[in-house]
C-alpha cells in the first residue's frame, strides 16, 4: 500500500469517531398536553410538551431540527415570575408566547432566531412560556390579551 493510501485510510478511520463525538445529544419528546389558544374567539388546539424540571427547561427544544406545526413546548413557572429566554443551542426559529397569571397572553416574541444569545424578557411576571414554530402566532392572529387554556397533571388548572 502506498504512503498516500495508508494516510487516507487512517484519516477515514478517524473521521467517524470525530463526527460521533460532535453529534448532538438526543433530546427525546416529553409528555404532552393539549393547549388551546383563542384569538378572536377562534379556538386553536396544540399538542404541547411540558418542560417541568430544571433540566427539561434548560434543554427545551435544543437540537431538534423539525417540529410539526401544531406542536410546541410549555415551561410552567410556579410561582409566576419575571423570566428571560434565549435561543442558544436551539436550531428551530420560534415564537415565544409569555403567559401572564390569569391565562392570558402577556407578550409575544415573534420569530426568535436560531442560536441567538440575545435575552428575550417576559416584561413582567408570567405563569408559563409557550414555544411555537416561528410565524404560528401571526398565522392564527394571536395577540396580547388572548386566552390560553391548559391543565397540568395533578389537577392544577391553568385555564
Amino acid at each position: 500500500m502506498t504512503a498516500w493510501r495508508m494516510g487516507a485510510a487512517a484519516l477515514l478511520a478517524f473521521v467517524p469517531a470525530v463526527l460521533q463525538a460532535e453529534a448532538p445529544v438526543a433530546n427525546p419528546p416529553l409528555p404532552a398536553i393539549t393547549v388551546t389558544l383563542t384569538p378572536g374567539g377562534h379556538v386553536h388546539r396544540y399538542s404541547i410538551e411540558v418542560a417541568r424540571s430544571v433540566d427539561e427547561q434548560a434543554r427545551g427544544l435544543m437540537v431538534r431540527r423539525t417540529m410539526p406545526r401544531d406542536h410546541g413546548m410549555i415551561f410552567p413557572m410556579d410561582p409566576p415570575r419575571d423570566t428571560a429566554f434565549w435561543m442558544e443551542g436551539t436550531a428551530l426559529p420560534l415564537d415565544l408566547v409569555f403567559i401572564a397569571p390569569g391565562h392570558v397572553v402577556q407578550r409575544i416574541a415573534a420569530d426568535a432566531k436560531p442560536f441567538d444569545r440575545t435575552h428575550i424578557p417576559s416584561d413582567g411576571p408570567v405563569e408559563a412560556v409557550l414555544e411555537l414554530n416561528a410565524g404560528e402566532a401571526a398565522r392564527i392572529g394571536l395577540r396580547p390579551g388572548d386566552r390560553v387554556g391548559y391543565t397540568l397533571d395533578g389537577g392544577v388548572d391553568r385555564r
